[in-house]
């Protein structure tokens, strides 16, 4: 059964959280911790947000926010996976987060489209 995109989002930040919190104490984790807490949970809300959007331009809007902040966890995640030390399972965990993002950032994608498409077809 496929999981509601909303729920994926959620469970996307949480991960992410769990993932932070197991991070070293350095000041280079600290920024990464921070910025990556911050992109990940806020796909999940924008897009919260963008289903009670008061216009389709409003759903629209939230949404691209969405994927931009996305993009940016993955880019975090890709950071993390290049610089930090970790056991096998911790790698492989990192990679389904990287993954799940790439999924999640087509998913926003797609909806920007067909919604934009939507709008110009109404017109």
């Amino acid at each position: 059964m496929k999981k509601d995109l909303a729920i994926r989002l959620f469970d996307f930040a949480v991960s992410a959280i769990n993932l932070i919190r197991k991070f070293p104490k350095s000041p280079e984790y600290q920024v990464i911790s921070y910025q990556l807490c911050k992109s990940a949970t806020s796909s999940g809300a924008n897009y919260e947000e963008a289903q009670a959007g008061s216009s389709k331009q409003d759903f629209i809007y939230k949404t691209e926010i969405s994927l931009r902040e996305m993009k940016e966890s993955n880019y975090w995640l890709r950071i993390i996976r290049e610089i930090k030390e970790e056991s096998l399972q911790e790698r492989e965990r990192l990679n389904e987060l990287i993954g799940e993002s790439e999924e999640l950032s087509k998913i926003l994608a797609a909806i920007i489209v067909r919604s934009k498409e939507n709008v110009e077809a109404s017109r």
